[in-house]
């Protein structure tokens, strides 16, 4: 990983430890909001190396339609879903159900 890599594994960090309990955002708006628009695969690529920091709640992070792409990166078969439903959060078949009510935009939140 270069200096470059880091840095911006940093700040997407930085917001992921902002989302609320019971929310969730998307990938491609942590890239927005980090300057970084259209790098929603870097910020996956960040989540995954998140497993082992404390506090970063990477399974409130999700795809732009509300589906756990990043699922299968937790141990444990179901475990991001049961950490989401752990947090009120309804899901069925991988899909985040209310999305739109759920959904915490950094653009909005943190400006």
């Amino acid at each position: 990983m270069s200096g470059n890599d880091s840095n911006f594994f940093s700040k997407v960090y930085e917001v992921v430890k902002q989302i609320p309990y019971g929310r969730v955002t998307s990938y491609g708006a942590i890239a927005k909001h980090i300057g970084a628009a259209g790098s929603a695969r870097m910020v996956g690529w960040a989540m995954n190396a998140s497993h082992n920091l404390p506090d970063i709640p990477a399974h409130r992070v999700v795809n732009r339609k509300g589906l756990l792409t990043g699922k299968h990166h937790f141990d444990g078969t179901n475990l991001m879903q049961q950490l989401l439903e752990s947090e009120g959060i309804i899901v069925i078949e991988n899909q985040i159900q209310d999305f739109e009510k759920v959904f915490w935009d950094p653009e909005k939140e943190l400006n």
